[in-house]
Parts: structure tokens; sequence; C-alpha cells
């Protein structure tokens, strides 16, 4: 434990429980469905941030990322191919895993902007086999996703409190990079409590601006992730046990702490697999309406110029918004169902065609998602959706299109492809791979880079596979 005035206090080994565990899991005793996983959100988050070449954000990323990369050159560079410094490489690799919000969603964030860059990156700087990035990976999302269920908020919480994923994200990458750098328990024991030094105050400013700095929240998390682990690993004295004490993490956070979820069935229920899967590049909560969208369209032949109104319900509170003189940024469009189901109608490839600047404004995009209504049934509130999800529940919804001739469409569903009840074949994996990447990479690469990620297992040093990262 080490020194601290309030040793006494101290009456849980949460911390040194967590510490164990990614220091001491084994390939071996991760069950083979939970590892394959791993690898299909290895392949999603590599994907979507492929995508995001000849966008402003992933341009500007990259820039700050060479700008930064002083050190040795240990960690590539997604989308660019060049070498910099791990922690300049995962600031820009985590951006861009989430700049098209194509990723992933847990119970609590978007672990996999963190999990995967830091893991790829420790794994590259340290020479770790495939088989160590993997065991890394399913550490990290166990051990993220236990500390931040700790510190969800209450259903009563107040929504302009905000709520922090992008606070306890850093931890998302702390687990990562202290296991592949081998850190021992008590270092990375140390390690969290750097993590709990990076984790900032929860703000709302992200929701309430709509602004694209929340994609590079990720960044910043991520290479606080590997500096963390970078100081433990040089040696500090005390600063432990940062879970078990009640003042230094937790109260902080919430004030109604779920503690037991620190360690709850660590080890024998595998969270990796409850992490749900974006099928398209937009917020959670319309994954469902766009594919609801794509099935009527695509069975029933509907164009376009065929709809006279689309209607989503039940609606969710805050992902309806729609200004006729058009939307400010990436993160407003996204978190917009009428501009999202505008973009998949007018090009159902989904990439970064979808967020051009030009598109925000664009009158046909515009006079589309004018056209995409909310239904008479009360909103979801997100808080409770994500209460509901936490549960293995998925808000169900309706989509009813009327045509210009006066027929109407309409289905529902509740869990859409990626969903945990729901998730992707390796099939569906790979198919959505080669669209999410096409923007870096050619046809050709794109199926050596498949056929890579999908035997990763056999990959004795991750720092030669850096040439999947660019064209």
């Amino acid at each position: 434990m080490g020194y601290r005035v309030n040793a006494k206090d101290i009456t849980t080994n949460y911390t040194q429980t967590l510490a164990e565990f990614t220091a001491n899991l084994k390939y071996e005793d991760i069950p083979e469905d939970v590892r394959e996983r791993a690898k299909h959100l290895a392949m999603q988050t590599i994907g979507v941030a492929l995508g995001t070449k000849g966008m402003k954000l992933s341009d500007d990323a990259i820039a700050i990322g060479k700008s930064c990369g002083v050190g040795e050159p240990e960690a590539t560079l997604w989308v660019d191919g060049g070498k910099v410094s791990m922690s300049s490489a995962v600031f820009t690799n985590s951006t861009l895993a989430d700049a098209l919000d194509w990723e992933d969603c847990a119970w609590t964030g978007h672990p996999s902007a963190g999990v995967i860059p830091v893991s790829w990156a420790a794994a590259e700087g340290f020479h770790r086999s495939g088989k160590e990035l993997i065991t890394a990976i399913v550490a990290a999302y166990e051990v993220y996703t236990r500390i931040a269920m700790v510190v969800q908020p209450p259903e009563d919480e107040d929504v302009f409190k905000g709520w922090g994923l992008t606070s306890w994200q850093v931890f998302a990458g702390v687990a990562p990079a202290a296991r592949l750098m081998g850190l021992t328990p008590d270092q990375i024991n140390q390690a969290f409590g750097f993590g709990v030094l990076c984790c900032p105050v929860q703000s709302n400013l992200h929701h309430i601006t709509m602004s694209d700095a929340y994609h590079y929240e990720h960044g910043f998390r991520a290479k606080d992730g590997i500096l963390a682990a970078l100081t433990a690993k040089a040696g500090v004295e005390n600063y432990m046990d940062c879970f078990d004490d009640t003042y230094s993490f937790d109260y902080h956070m919430t004030r109604e702490p779920k503690r037991d979820w620190y360690t709850k069935e660590l080890g024998s229920r595998w969270l990796t697999k409850e992490v749900l899967v974006k099928h398209w590049p937009a917020n959670m909560w319309l994954q469902t309406p766009i594919e609801l969208v794509h099935n009527i369209t695509t069975k029933n032949g509907i164009k376009p110029e065929d709809i006279e109104e689309i209607v989503l319900d039940p609606p969710t509170l805050g992902r309806m918004f729609f200004d006729p003189a058009g939307f400010n940024s990436l993160t407003q469009a996204q978190f917009s169902g009428p501009y999202m189901i505008a973009m998949y109608l007018l090009n159902p490839v989904p990439g970064p065609n979808w967020f051009d600047l030009s598109m925000l404004r664009d009158p046909k995009v515009l006079e589309l998602a004018a056209k995409v209504k909310p239904g008479k049934s009360s909103p979801d509130i997100i808080n409770l959706c994500f209460k509901g999800f936490q549960r293995g529940e998925f808000p169900m919804k309706t989509v009813t299109i009327t045509t210009k001739d006066g027929k109407t469409y309409s289905e529902s569903m509740d869990c859409h492809p990626g969903h945990p009840r729901n998730m992707m074949s390796h099939e569906e994996f790979c198919d959505r791979f080669r669209i999410e990447a096409a923007p870096t990479l050619d046809a050709d690469k794109i199926e050596k880079t498949i056929e890579a990620l999908s035997h990763l297992e056999d990959c004795e040093d991750v720092a030669e596979l850096g040439w999947i990262f660019s064209e």
C-alpha cells in the first residue's frame, strides 16, 4: 500500500485486484469467442480510423501528432503511415478512431477509441506478439468497463451536469499500456492512480456546443494513458490503491458510486462481448433508425425522390435536431437523426463523404432531412436508455415511410446488427472493413489487411504490421 494519511480507512483491495488481473491474464485463459471478439473490435476500430482520410479533422490530428512526435519513432500514425512516439501516435489514432463516430459504444462510452490505438502503439513500441496484443485488448475492456460502471450517474442525474465518457476513458488507455509495457501489479496499481490524476472533471461542454473537440478528447485521454503507464514504469513512491480510498476517485465522479463493480464477476463474465459495434457512422441511438430506413428502402426499391415523409417513433430526446440553415459541425450532424437518414438515402455507402463540410449545408440534404419527423410517442431519454442497455435491453424503434403515391411502409427493430444480442458475423465484419478502409487502402491491400487482422494471433511482432495503416 505504501504511506497514506488515512491508511486505517482502507478495507478493500479493488485496485490491486484489477492490477493483478491486468498483469497476469493469460491468452490461453481467455475463451476463444472473446479472443475473436477482440480481433473484430480491432478490425472495426482500425477500419473506421482509415475511413477518415481526406477529412479536415483527420489531417489536423495527423499534423498535431507529427508536431508532438519527439523521441524514438516507435509507433505508426494511422492513415499517414509515418512513425512517431507512442504518445503522439495514440493522440492522433484515437482521435481518428472516434472522428466518424463509427467505432463502438459500450455501456459507458467508446472504449475502442482508447483500447485499440493504445494497445497497438504499445505493442509496436515494445515489439509484442499478436497474442500479447489480443490479451492486452481483452484485459483493457474488462478493466475499463468495470471502473466506468462504478461511477455511472444515477437515473435522476441532471443531464446538464455532463456525462463523463471522455473522463473515465483514460482507463481504456492506462490498462493496455501498462500490460504491454510489462509493468508489475504494483506498478499497474500506481498507473491507475496516474489515470485518476488525468481523469478530468465531468463536463457537458462538448454536448452543449456540439463541437468536434469531442473527438479530440479521445486523443487526449489515450495520450494520458500512455504517459500514466510510462510514469509508473519509471517509478514513484506510494501512490497506491486509488480505487480503495473513498476520497481518491469515485467520490468525486458520482453521488452514488457502485463500488462492487470494480471487481464484479472479474474473470468469469467477459464484458468485452457486451460492447456494441456500430453498423453506421452515427450516434449509437441512431443505429436502429438508419438500419430500418435501409431495410425498408432496399426491400421496396424506394428512392429519395419517392419519399413524402419519414416518421421515427419513438424519437430519442436530443437526436432529432434539424435546422433548415444546416449543421455547423460533424458532431452535430452525427447526433441528428434527420441528417443521418438523409445522408444514407442520398449515398447508401457510408464514409467520410457523409461528413464533407459542403454536405452539412447542402440544399438537397436539408430538403430530405426536413422530411424526417418524430412520432407521437414520448421520446426515449438517453440516460434511461443506457440503463436499459446495461440490463441487456435496447429501445424498440419503428420507422414509417410514406411515399408520394400515398403508400406507407413500416418496420420495427430493437437490436440492430452489431448489438451484442445481434452481433455481426466474421464475414460481416470483413465486409464492413472493406467499406470503412476504402478511403485509405486499395482493394488488394484491404484483403491483405483483413487476412493479417483475422490471424493476429500468428504475428510474432506487431511492429511488423505497420504497413496496414497507409496506402
